[in-house]
């Protein structure tokens, strides 16, 4: 009993091992199951074990040894209440999916009314169930890597790796969008800053600022994110408020709102697109749940308020442009300076300027720390080096975050349209594993604690049809866009389709069996 107490002690990771001989027995269930607060994975004695599941067990033992070693026990973030608090896990959830209405411009190459009903239609469709599937994963299995494990426990470590490599593939693409939108709102306020080498030396110091950041630690970062989003938010509540006295004066007894505007298939094609785009991640803030306090509580009500305040940042300032009369066709990227400009003066567009700044600062910040968390749980598991999962004083996975911002750097230089397509094709295949996964945990494991429930096992299958729908139409509208002499599609479907070598290669470099003990005569 007092090994069975220290592993229950020292499971962070929703494992425990347990001797050859036990494994061999039969077991009530075929999936990860919980007795007496112990993880086990049964299977019976029909299941046959691989080199690699056997070793998967055997690290189990030396990695709950070394965590207790490092005194990170089970639960300790989550009751300590030192861990991040719902409105800082809401900060960070909000710069994770949006970070406010810049990078919504494009929207309008549709129009007015077609980007306005996008933006409210979507999160019925995209964002809210999408929310739902990770508040009841989250809840019931809070676990550093989120979406990794629960893909691991509900369809095997290969396709949890699948998910985790869909995942680091996606966030070299969709890392190299922020500093790219830092620089564009920099070069409004002072063109001279960012002309020639000083663009790129200001993405690599956005960059560097970020890890630094990030070795403070997930409560600072979700801190540093709650105070981002009041100062790039503020702005806006003011041009809001200019825009809606510009219009009233405007069309006072004779007009009405800007011209709405008409759509075309192409740019239909490019709406829904940035409008995906910009209502995607919801599921990055479950990589961190060991560093939540009480995830069960907070996860659920920190993804739901959040998309409700995600729709609301793009909703009403743009719906304000439109009453102000500024003409859709004048969007572009970085084109909420003009329009403050217009309603207001040029303080305010140094004020949103500044707000962009801002946002491509606090979202780079707040995915550096949900992506950094990944390679550290493939690190654990042993498919990748475990230098990988060496943390400081603070539990930050120090080195992981490093090897990320290099490959994050190397990415830098792609153009926005490309990274959103790319970026689209690989985050839709991973969020598919996840409506999966919460449909086969809920047939495989029903017993399984679910503080918060979707709905019932029906609604949890069909509230990943509209999501999915969303993707294959995303990914077939990309398939025009070019990269590396090919289509935006078919290069997406090369790197997905080389998670499997990866695989067997992080398998064969990294996994190290250890015999087993013989049983006695």
């Amino acid at each position: 009993m007092d090994e069975c107490a220290a592993i229950t002690a020292g499971n962070t990771r929703g494992i425990a091992v347990e001797p050859p001989e036990a494994r061999q027995q039969p077991s009530p269930q075929n999936a990860i199951g919980v007795s007496d607060g112990v993880f086990a994975l049964g299977g019976g004695e029909s299941r046959v074990h691989s080199d690699f599941e056997l070793n998967f067990y055997a690290r189990g033992e030396a990695l709950i040894e070394r965590l207790n070693r490092n005194g990170r026990a089970s639960g300790a973030s989550i009751r300590s209440g030192h861990g991040l608090r719902l409105l800082p896990l809401m900060a960070a959830t909000f710069f994770m999916v949006s970070g406010g209405p810049y990078g919504i411009e494009d929207i309008l190459t549709a129009g007015y009314r077609t980007g306005l009903i996008l933006l409210v239609a979507l999160p019925l469709v995209w964002s809210f169930p999408t929310a739902l599937m990770i508040g009841e994963l989250a809840s019931a299995l809070p676990e550093e890597g989120g979406f990794y494990v629960w893909v691991r426990r509900a369809l095997g470590p290969f396709w949890g790796y699948q998910e985790a490599w869909l995942s680091l593939a996606a966030s070299i693409f969709d890392m190299a969008i922020y500093p790219t939108l830092f620089v564009l709102y920099l070069g409004r306020l002072a063109p001279a800053w960012t002309a020639g080498w000083h663009g790129i030396a200001w993405e690599l110091a956005l960059i560097a600022i970020c890890c630094v950041w990030n070795l403070l630690g997930a409560p600072a970062v979700g801190d540093g994110s709650l105070g981002l989003s009041a100062l790039l938010l503020s702005p806006f509540a003011v041009l809001v408020m200019a825009a809606a006295w510009h219009g009233a004066h405007r069309h006072a007894g004779v007009g009405g709102p800007a011209s709405t505007g008409s759509a075309n298939g192409a740019t239909l094609a490019t709406a829904v697109l940035v409008a995906l785009w910009n209502y995607m991640g919801w599921d990055n803030a479950s990589t961190v749940a060991r560093e939540v306090d009480r995830p069960q509580r907070n996860y659920p009500r920190a993804m739901l308020l959040c998309a409700l305040l995600v729709m609301l940042t793009y909703v009403v300032p743009l719906a304000a442009a439109a009453w102000a009369g500024i003409p859709a066709a004048q969007f572009t990227t970085g084109s909420w300076t003009n329009v403050a400009d217009t309603v207001a003066g040029k303080w305010l567009g140094v004020a949103i300027v500044a707000g962009g700044t801002l946002t491509a600062l606090g979202m780079f910040n707040a995915l550096t720390m949900s992506y950094a968390r990944l390679p550290m749980a493939l690190a654990e598991d042993g498919l990748l080096p475990g230098v990988l999962a060496r943390r400081n004083r603070r539990g930050v996975p120090w080195v992981a975050v490093l090897a990320c911002a290099a490959a994050w750097a190397l990415a830098l230089g792609f153009s926005f349209e490309r990274l959103i397509s790319l970026d689209l094709i690989l985050y839709g295949a991973s969020l598919i594993l996840e409506f999966l996964a919460l449909v086969v945990l809920r047939v495989r494991e029903p017993h399984l604690e679910r503080p918060f429930r979707a709905g019932s096992l029906l609604t949890v299958c069909l509230m990943g049809a509209a999501p999915s729908a969303l993707i294959v139409g995303a990914a077939w509208a990309a398939r025009g866009e070019r990269m590396a002499g090919m289509s935006a599609l078919l290069f997406g479907a090369l790197i997905a389709g080389a998670g499997p070598l990866f695989f067997w290669l992080s398998k064969v470099l990294w996994s190290r069996p250890r015999p087993l003990p013989v049983a006695a005569d």
